[in-house]
């Protein structure tokens, strides 16, 4: 065990858990109408406490289990034979749990911004669980538990680069977003603008901060590349903020906070897989292309393909995971074939598996509330709570 890089990874850890919660929780929650916003912080809280005891049962016995090139099996479900003696790497092996339990919060809370203010609760809860586990939690096996995308897998000696989650996180969520938007159908009022941009501002600061640890704590060490993943997720996400503000300026006229704050968040998933494998210079171009591509991806699934992804987490999570990703190759720090091929199959793998949870979970619980719970807003109706009382 080396002290230093056992420091660094709980530190990250408690990093990537504030990413979820509360900033992804205020990011969404800002976005939404007021009569809304309580949903979207009990869906951000609830999934990060039904993962944890999910990941504890099933889900890193899957991902990381000592099974196949495609399954890691349930020989460490429920962490069984692992003591604090156990080592990963340099680390405590049940450090290295707790780590990949952050991602396995984060990934599944990414989706619920495709679905918000109208979805119903039950739904939400019973679809994560089994999503996580059968669908995330074999990607991660298949790329960072010694799978058959890894090095020596399908692809050669040289398997996928994907350093902190470009296909493992962001394009699984993204896909899976897509597709529960896509059945949902659109809400009945979208015009209604976000009820809270300072929430939202906050929220992407939090998940900028929380960021260092996802990326530079995917290092797994205190060490140089560690120091250079934090540099560069943060070269990433200042250049594409600026980028996407400019679009908006050049498209519009004005350039938006909320705007802005979602450009940082373009630039943080597309420069997320690559972190480990490019310098500054490289993220400053992710970063600059990042800004305008998501934004235009957002104007693609809005308009032109009218999918009403409510917070644009496919164009803004998946397209930039899956850019990030491209890019790696581009750079020269991956190869073409496993860089794409991982990203097809991954893809494939989780439109079937989300498709077939998506039908078979609304068969027991519905998947939208009625016409009076979406109109007078899931705070009140579901959860009995309003975030804003105004006679008090």
């Amino acid at each position: 065990m080396n002290g230093a890089d056992t420091a660094w990874i709980i530190v990250a850890t408690a990093l990537v858990l504030f990413m979820t919660l509360p900033g992804l929780a205020l990011f969404y929650g800002g976005l939404v109408r007021a009569r809304n916003v309580l949903s979207v912080f009990m869906h951000c809280y609830a999934i990060a406490c039904l993962m944890s005891v999910l990941w504890l049962a099933f889900g890193y016995s899957i991902a990381f289990g000592d099974g196949d090139a495609y399954w890691g099996g349930l020989g460490k479900m429920f962490l069984l034979g692992v003591s604090t003696d156990d080592l990963a790497g340099t680390l405590p092996e049940i450090l290295f749990f707790a780590f990949q339990m952050t991602f396995a919060i984060i990934t599944p809370a990414l989706i619920v911004g495709a679905y918000v203010e109208r979805v119903g609760f039950g739904f939400v809860m019973l679809f994560s669980g089994l999503w996580m586990l059968l669908c995330y939690a074999p990607v991660v096996h298949w790329v960072w538990g010694g799978g058959f995308l890894s090095d020596g897998g399908i692809f050669g000696d040289t398997g996928v680069r994907d350093f902190a989650g470009g296909i493992v996180v962001h394009e699984t969520a993204g896909i899976a977003a897509l597709l529960i938007a896509v059945f949902l159908g659109p809400r009945k009022n979208h015009t209604t603008p976000p009820h809270n941009p300072g929430y939202v501002m906050i929220g992407a600061a939090m998940l900028w901060v929380g960021w260092f640890g996802f990326n530079g704590g995917s290092q797994l060490a205190a060490d140089g590349g560690a120091a250079m993943a934090l540099t560069v997720t943060h070269i990433s996400a200042a250049t594409a903020s600026l980028t996407w503000a400019l679009w908006e300026k050049v498209k519009f006229g004005k350039a938006s906070l909320i705007g802005m704050v979602t450009g940082t968040i373009a630039g943080l998933a597309s420069i997320t897989p690559a972190s480990g494998f490019v310098g500054p210079v490289e993220a400053l171009i992710i970063g600059a292309i990042a800004g305008i591509l998501c934004q235009e991806a957002v104007n693609v699934i809005r308009n032109l393909l009218k999918i009403d992804d409510t917070l644009d987490v496919f164009a803004v999570h998946g397209v930039g995971g899956i850019f990030g990703t491209i890019m790696i190759a581009a750079f020269g720090a991956g190869s073409w074939a496993a860089q794409l091929g991982s990203l097809a199959i991954v893809g494939v793998f989780t439109t079937v598996v989300t498709v077939v949870l998506i039908i078979v979970v609304k068969m027991v619980t519905p998947l939208r509330v009625d016409d009076e719970t979406e109109n007078s807003g899931l705070d009140i109706m579901v959860h009995g709570e309003r975030a804003y009382d105004h006679a008090s």
